[in-house]
């Protein structure tokens, strides 16, 4: 399947890009500036492109990203620290944002006679976004066959969606991802914080999947008092 990739600079997206191009035919990455304030992670996505040798697009929807307000993402709100399991997590959530990204990649896919349009959710993303769960990923899908009936046919691909960061991990090893060119943090400083949701994250995956982290961290240790409080909520 030719293949589009909705690609971040992330961990997670930039192993999935690994994978297809292993697996399937990558057509393309594309990646999204909706204003959020690690907005340096689209530079690890055309990273990630030149590596793999495919066309890299970033579409700006910057104007739609400013009317979702209420999100640390995007607005002038302090990134929380602490572990996904955490209430204080859900003021991360950008609304509809993996929903309105997908609508447009869908488009660009039919136009582009791709075959196939793949996101990196995962089981880690499920407490805290709504549109990372498997029963949006099908009814997406659903409403995608409706609505390019008659013109187009393009899958949703979603390999992670029922596993875990660890196994996102253990899968880019697998290809040779080069995870030192990934960014996760959503504070996006000059290194990763170690501290927010998704450094924390990021920090566990590595050490449940048995992988080395080549990833320089502000704070290297602040997981472990994390991941403590996240296991009792």
């Amino acid at each position: 399947m030719k293949t589009i990739v909705i690609c971040s600079g992330g961990l997670d997206s930039v192993s999935l890009a690994y994978k297809v191009a292993a697996e399937n035919t990558l057509h393309s990455l594309l990646s999204f500036d909706y204003g959020q304030r690690h907005k340096k992670e689209l530079d690890y996505a055309a990273t990630c492109a030149a590596a793999l040798g495919v066309p890299h697009q970033i579409i700006d929807i910057r104007t739609i990203g400013a009317s979702l307000t209420g999100s640390a993402l995007t607005d002038d709100i302090d990134v929380p620290d602490g572990h996904y399991a955490e209430d204080s997590m859900k003021v991360t959530v950008v609304p509809n944002r993996n929903a309105i990204m997908l609508a447009i990649a869908f488009g660009v896919a039919a136009a582009q006679d791709a075959d196939a349009v793949a996101t990196a959710v995962h089981g880690g993303d499920h407490f805290i976004y709504p549109d990372c769960r498997p029963g949006f990923i099908d009814a997406f899908q659903i409403m995608q066959d409706q609505a390019l009936d008659g013109y187009a046919s393009v899958r949703l691909y979603t390999p992670f969606v029922n596993g875990s960061k660890a196994d996102i991990v253990t899968s880019g090893a697998a290809h040779n991802t080069p995870f030192a060119d990934t960014w996760s943090c959503y504070k996006g400083g000059a290194i990763h914080c170690g501290r927010c949701g998704t450094c924390v994250e990021r920090i566990e995956a590595f050490a449940l999947a048995g992988v080395s982290d080549p990833t320089e961290y502000a704070d290297p240790e602040f997981w472990r008092q994390a991941m403590a409080n996240g296991a009792v909520k």
